[in-house]
């Protein structure tokens, strides 16, 4: 999320590698932080760890649709809920 929202060539070049507008980075960036808050506060941690199964979802697809490993992606959606 820091990386989207601060932007940088790197997330430029990432973005347009994945076929995604420029003009998603700071959207994109708030929802995964959003997402990550919720994930942390205890009271809503269940929600948190839905969300963000929804969001790495989506990041799978769209490493999937370019051809790209998802392993990272995958790994990442089990250590939500080993959480």
């Amino acid at each position: 999320a820091a990386m989207k929202l601060m932007g940088g060539p790197e997330v430029s070049q990432g973005l347009a590698r994945m076929g995604l507008p420029e003009s998603l980075r700071v959207p994109l960036g708030i929802l995964e932080l959003l997402c990550v808050v919720v994930y942390v506060v205890p009271v809503t941690s269940v929600i948190g760890a839905i969300l963000l199964t929804g969001y790495v979802g989506g990041a799978i697809v769209t490493h999937l649709r370019i051809g790209e490993p998802v392993v990272f992606q995958i790994v990442l959606g089990l250590l939500v809920w080993l959480g």
